[in-house]
């Protein structure tokens, strides 16, 4: 790698933030889902507990995307790309539901675009150093 990387803009590290805040969400509601299968009375408790094991596993991607982000490393913008995406289906099913969700839907679907427009942006793309090979 070369040292020749711009320093961190400051929008690389609100797209960390936003990967992070993803990545806390989901690890949240899956340890939410875990205890709650395991001390609560769900319908069924083994969906609720691998639903939370799933949550927790899914939350670690954001989660080591956001560091990856931080350090500049390349590698990250594809995990976090990724997330965003698949942050906008809930976002969509929620805006579809009725009463206290729709909020929710907008909030969720907020942070995904959000994070989409953060992690395309150029300047985070060159701090990342992705591209600069076609520059050269």
């Amino acid at each position: 790698m070369s040292d020749d990387r711009t320093p961190r803009p400051a929008r690389l590290t609100a797209a960390a933030a936003v990967s992070a805040a993803e990545g806390l969400a989901l690890v949240g509601f899956g340890l939410y889902l875990l205890v709650m299968g395991v001390l609560g009375t769900p319908e069924s408790p083994v969906q609720a507990e691998t639903g939370g094991v799933t949550l927790v596993a899914l939350g670690a991607i954001p989660l080591f995307a956001a560091r990856g982000l931080l350090l500049c490393r390349s590698w990250s913008r594809g995990p976090a790309l990724i997330t965003h995406l698949m942050a906008l289906i809930p976002a969509w099913t929620l805006l579809r539901s009725s009463g206290g969700l729709i909020p929710l839907g907008i909030l969720v679907a907020a942070v995904a675009v959000a994070g989409l427009v953060l992690i395309v942006n150029p300047a985070t793309t060159r701090a990342l150093g992705i591209g600069a090979a076609r520059d050269a």
